[in-house]
């Protein structure tokens, strides 16, 4: 039964999420799972056409898709709407894809949404490691990770938001257009701030890799709201 489930959920992140890209589906049979906390991870996605006020955790509730032979299926996953037209995703990470985690895994493993959401962090930077800031154009500065697939789920990093944020008590603004894509600007700086704005609509509209969020976001006091509101659709 369990087997059959992940096989399942395997087949329907593959039709309908993106998170497998393109395996064969050889390949995806062939790919196993650790599925213990140790190896839960977290990804940010897009919402379109939603604009989520704050941050907490709302159940994305159940996933439609389209099975090979036509049929249509309904299944839980561990996806929680999270801000502003992004949402959340709990997986478990793979030598070449990665697997949804179902409610029933957080249950096994004696955690809340919440509290998976931090471990996935703790392992995210034990695993990638920290990210780093560089200069980008502008007066624009850009988070880098080890795994470029994976840089926007440092957005969800509180810790390293509110190190930066030591610099500039002010605020931070921020913008993740891009799943490969993280950058920010003092919220002091306006002629970086209007950069940012301008830069960050460029690449949601045609930049390299998947769209996440056209919406910009301010961190301030260790809190996460919407700076500016998603394009409307």
């Amino acid at each position: 039964m369990a087997s059959s489930r992940i096989h399942v959920l395997k087949l329907c992140l593959a039709l309908t999420c993106g998170l497998l890209g393109a395996l064969p589906a050889a390949a995806q049979e062939a790919e196993s799972f650790d599925i213990s906390a140790r190896n839960l991870l977290v990804v940010l996605r897009e919402s379109r056409g939603e604009n989520k006020q704050d941050e907490s955790l709302e159940p994305f509730g159940k996933v439609r898709a389209r099975m090979p032979d036509g049929s249509n299926i309904e299944f839980d996953t561990s996806w929680y709407r999270y801000l502003g037209d992004m949402h959340i995703r709990l997986v478990f990470d793979g030598p070449q894809s990665m697997q949804s985690a179902a409610p029933e895994d957080l249950t096994r493993l004696r955690l809340s949404p919440e509290e998976a959401l931090n471990l996935a962090i703790r392992n995210l930077r034990r695993v990638y490691g920290q990210p780093a800031v560089v200069p980008w154009s502008g007066g624009l500065m850009q988070v880098q990770a080890a795994s470029a697939d994976l840089t926007s789920s440092y957005f969800l990093d509180r810790d390293f938001w509110q190190g930066l944020q030591g610099r500039h008590p002010e605020g931070l603004v921020v913008a993740v257009p891009r799943r490969g894509g993280l950058v920010y600007a003092p919220i002091s700086d306006e002629a970086a701030v209007s950069s940012l704005r301008f830069s960050a609509a460029a690449l949601y509209a045609g930049g390299p890799g998947a769209p996440l969020s056209s919406a910009l976001y301010l961190f301030k006091d260790g809190q996460w709201s919407v700076f500016q509101p998603p394009q409307a659709f």
